[in-house]
C-alpha cells in the first residue's frame, strides 16, 4: 500500500468512528453501564472477544476480496 493510506482505507476508519460514537450519543447511560460490566471482564474474556472480533473481521474482508 503506497502511503499515503488510500482513499478506501479513511473511508473505513470514517465508518469505524461513526459507528463507535452511535451508542453515547444516543443512549449515553447505557454505553456507560455496558462498559462497566466490560471492566469486570476477566483478561482471557476480553482477549476472547478480541479474538471473535478480530476473525470477523477478517473473514468478512476475505469472503468480500
Amino acid at each position: 500500500m503506497a502511503w499515503p493510506p488510500s482513499e478506501t482505507l479513511w473511508l473505513a476508519v470514517a465508518l469505524v468512528l461513526i459507528f463507535e460514537g452511535l451508542l453515547p450519543l444516543v443512549a449515553p447511560s447505557f454505553w456507560r453501564r455496558t462498559f462497566g460490566e466490560l471492566l469486570k471482564l476477566r483478561d482471557g474474556q476480553l482477549r476472547f472477544f478480541g479474538l471473535m472480533a478480530l476473525g470477523s473481521g477478517l473473514l468478512l474482508w476475505w469472503s468480500m476480496g
